[in-house]
């Protein structure tokens, strides 16, 4: 009697032709506590999202002095856009090495030394008065954004396969400290001082680095890994699976930042909305969107991440063509843009479902670090196509087909290599 086909390796990809069932290696033995059966996963779970969150406070705090600083040290439009770049670059490319670290040492020890390291720029910025420190200062706060890559291989540890989904679109949620940082970073500074909010933040994050060290554990169902980050890193880019998921969450989660970044000069121009109205509908997008993470790793769960992410990047397809003629705002073009954000949160948790799936239980760090990485740098390049149509054809139309375009050929992408015979 032939076997039943069996489940595909994680990382790699089944094999499709008929009758040929595809082929695994013995599974490890079972830990001695099942993942996500106990307190600890919980517990797990409420720590690292914490972390993730006061990380990315820490990371964002550049953004919202920039205009500021601008007018304080005469700088130029391209002076300040390198000084808010320079963070977000760093730290989306040091998820991969980040992540590497995370498998071999735990996340126990990388969320406490990430976060002091974090805290050491963030009071720098304190005294930081010229320029070329404050690009110094920058650079060095770009590690907070790598707290992204470590939660993931420790909730690895913690739940089984089938409800990584939820859990990991549940830590996605500390994505919202960008958004803490932009409507708290000002008004703390006026009402407390100039040097509250980094006063403020270096101490949570201090305190958040004692609390992880003392209550946070890696998971029963952790394999620590060997070997070099270099060596780690360059394994993981051999798996077929982590460039389709990197390149499918450079499109949902690097559409998302630049609809975040891009959208407040968007609703000006095209709506001749006033600042503050601009910046409230933008929060309504982010906020859409964070709530939507845990939603489609949930829902990655109950179906599958296919179905999600063919949905979500189909759905989205529609709704960037509507953008794009420039419905009236109420209700139509508010309609359009919050299903925009509900989609792209949906697919960033849809992919994330995947790496917990298909991503080899010894390198869930390594793979989450790459990924991660494409979906930062994804959020540089939509901004710039955007800004450089309009000033072409002042008109936002060409900019929005074309995201319409991409993710339609994401969707299309997703159910030819990552059907459900994926995982």
């Amino acid at each position: 009697m032939t076997p039943p086909p069996t489940d595909p390796a994680p990382g790699g990809l089944p094999d499709r032709s008929a009758g040929s069932p595809a082929v695994t290696s013995a599974p490890p033995s079972p830990p001695r506590t099942a993942p996500g059966r106990t307190g600890g996963a919980t517990r797990a779970l409420v720590l690292a999202t914490a972390g993730f969150g006061i990380n990315f406070w820490a990371w964002a705090l550049v953004a919202p002095l920039a205009p500021d600083l601008r007018e304080q040290l005469g700088l130029s439009v391209v002076e300040q856009s390198v000084l808010v770049a320079l963070p977000v670059l760093v730290g989306s490319v040091g998820r991969i090495p980040v992540g590497a670290l995370t498998d071999r040492f735990g996340g126990r020890l990388m969320f406490p030394v990430i976060s002091l390291a974090t805290a050491v720029p963030v009071l720098a910025l304190a005294w930081a008065d010229s320029y070329p420190l404050l690009l110094v200062v920058g650079f060095v706060l770009g590690i907070g954004g790598t707290a992204f890559a470590i939660g993931m291989p420790v909730l690895a540890g913690w739940y089984p396969p089938a409800r990584r989904g939820a859990a990991f679109g549940i830590y996605g949620i500390g994505m919202g400290g960008t958004a803490v940082a932009t409507f708290t970073t000002v008004p703390l500074s006026d009402a407390l001082g100039e040097d509250a909010p980094f006063l403020i933040v270096a101490a949570a994050l201090a305190g958040y680095a004692a609390l992880a060290w003392l209550l946070l554990r890696d998971g029963p169902a952790r394999t620590a890994t060997s070997g070099s980050v270099l060596r780690a890193s360059r394994e993981v880019l051999r798996l077929p699976v982590t460039w389709y998921l990197s390149l499918l969450y450079a499109v949902g989660f690097g559409g998302f930042v630049a609809f975040s970044v891009y959208l407040p000069a968007y609703l000006g121009n095209a709506y001749d909305l006033a600042a503050a109205d601009a910046g409230a509908r933008t929060a309504g997008f982010v906020l859409v969107a964070i709530i939507a993470r845990p939603l489609g790793g949930w829902l990655s769960d109950r179906f599958h991440p296919s179905d999600v992410l063919v949905t979500a990047f189909a759905v989205a397809a529609v709704l960037a063509v509507v953008t794009a003629f420039t419905p009236p705002l109420l209700p139509l073009g508010t309609i359009a843009f919050l299903g925009l954000a509900a989609c792209l949160g949906g697919a960033a948790g849809g992919v994330f479902a995947f790496v917990g799936r298909l991503a080899p239980a010894d390198r869930v760090g390594a793979v989450t670090g790459v990924v991660g990485a494409a979906g930062g740098l994804g959020g540089f390049l939509p901004p710039l196509i955007m800004g450089g149509v309009y000033a072409m054809e002042n008109s936002y139309a060409i900019g929005l087909m074309l995201l319409s375009d991409i993710a339609l050929a994401a969707a299309v992408f997703t159910w030819l290599r990552l059907g459900r015979r994926a995982g």
